[in-house]
């Protein structure tokens, strides 16, 4: 399966971009000294399009998600939401984070309804909005409940149909189900991807399951180990809709296979430097 070369697009060639990272580096300034985390990363993603990042730990996953959702800032090189370049939250993207974020004394109907009663929106409307999305991921009957009458998944779904309610164009998502057993992994991304697909949105997600990013993904960019930057592009030619008996197919473990080639490089280059750093500590 050939991956692709020649995806690293600007806005400028490509007016159905939704979201662009041109040139970004970011660095950092620690103890030890300057650290790059992301080193002139340039990525374009299409509207409609469901992109996955995987790479081992220390690879600037999480620290490309920020950037993109407005979380920091101090960066060089351009992002640009719809042509439009930004250094701040965008109202056109929404985000689902990987930590526990239900608020415990609210029920679901009203933890989804959050976003929409901060903006002001009358009672009746948003209750009637936040079951539309409650439903949709998969939680009709459970509005009343309390997230401590819930399992971990089923707060995931609160998390993701909360951030849904006010209808990103753009859903960013950093590790969502990483809490979660592989079994309701695959569930939960099946129902995410449903979603995606009725919705038309633009999605990014950050993930280190590969199994996750080829069952999902249109395409999945792979990172290498710090400073991170763009190693390769694969394109996932599955059929869509991605039912969940493609997961046991021999497409799906080659395409699997074939990432794993590529990650464990960085992953094994990121072990060795972690024990080179212990031992370096020790030596102190």
């Amino acid at each position: 399966m050939a991956a692709s070369t020649a995806r690293l697009r600007l806005a400028s060639s490509q007016t159905t971009n939704d979201l662009v990272l041109d040139d970004v580096t970011m660095r950092f300034q620690t103890r030890e000294g300057t650290i790059t985390a992301v080193d002139r990363v340039s990525l374009s993603i299409e509207r409609g399009e469901f992109v996955s990042i995987i790479g081992p730990s220390g690879c600037g996953k999480s620290t490309l998600f920020n950037i993109l959702g407005g979380l920091v800032s101090g960066y060089d090189g351009t992002v640009s939401v719809a042509g439009e370049t930004v250094s701040g939250p965008h109202p056109a993207i929404g985000m689902v984070f990987q930590e526990e974020s239900t608020f415990p004394w609210r029920t679901v109907i009203d933890n989804v309804a959050f976003p929409l009663e901060v903006k002001g929106v009358a009672k009746a409307q948003r209750y009637a909005t936040a079951r539309k999305f409650i439903d949709m991921v998969g939680l009709a009957g459970f509005e009343q409940r309390y997230p401590a009458e819930l399992s971990g998944g089923m707060r995931q779904r609160v998390a993701i149909a909360r951030t849904l309610v006010f209808e990103p164009k753009i859903l960013l998502m950093d590790e969502p189900f990483a809490a979660l057993d592989e079994q309701t992994r695959l569930l939960l991304g099946d129902k995410v991807l449903n979603i995606q697909q009725d919705l038309k949105q633009t999605t990014l997600l950050i993930t280190h399951n590969i199994t996750e990013a080829v069952q999902l993904s249109d395409r999945v960019v792979i990172m290498s180990f710090r400073p991170g930057k763009v190693k390769r592009i694969v394109d996932i030619r599955l059929p869509r809709p991605r039912r969940g008996d493609v997961v046991g197919s021999d497409a799906f473990g080659r395409y699997v296979a074939e990432i794993w080639n590529d990650l464990r490089e960085e992953a094994s280059r990121g072990m060795a430097e972690s024990e080179k750093g212990a031992l370096g500590r020790a030596g102190r």
